[in-house]
């Protein structure tokens, strides 16, 4: 099959190389869209810098109220020692501090009902509570009541 080009017909097929040149139009887009492919490459860093920076804040943030509850919660009440809290809560639960008993009556680390917690000043799900108010709080139950609250494991 002949082919008519556009000096006529040779009757030979053009041949497309790597020694083609683009045409114009492609040769005066390539420097925009190469400026804009850096743009959008230095916008994405900056947007991935901006998370990793909100992230470690994040991270700052929660270590530091971490070391503010367990200062709040450093000295245990009443004289009671960590090793007797120790013993009641891995006797209780395991130590696991969200453990909830099967019929959600006694919940956290310690297994408190929703009456002790709140008589020993805790407020909300002693299971959502963190473990160092958990041992807080019931060191002040041991102060106040010994190991009878715990007759099991007391």
């Amino acid at each position: 099959m002949a082919f008519a080009g556009p000096g006529g017909g040779d009757g030979e097929r053009p041949r497309l190389g790597l020694t083609d040149a683009r045409p114009a139009s492609m040769a005066t887009l390539s420097g925009p869209a190469k400026r804009f492919r850096r743009t959008i490459d230095v916008h994405v860093e900056r947007i991935r810098a901006a998370r990793r920076a909100h992230r470690a804040e994040l991270r700052r943030r929660r270590r530091e109220a971490h070391r503010r509850e367990q200062e709040a919660f450093a000295g245990l009440p009443g004289g009671v020692s960590r090793s007797t809290l120790e013993a009641i809560a891995a006797c209780e639960s395991g130590g696991d501090p969200t453990i909830v008993s099967a019929d959600g009556s006694y919940r956290g680390k310690y297994q408190f009902s929703f009456e002790t917690w709140a008589a020993v000043g805790g407020s909300g799900d002693p299971a959502a509570a963190s473990e160092a108010e958990q041992d807080y709080r019931a060191a002040l139950l041991y102060a106040q009541s010994g190991s009878s609250p715990w007759p099991v494991c007391g």
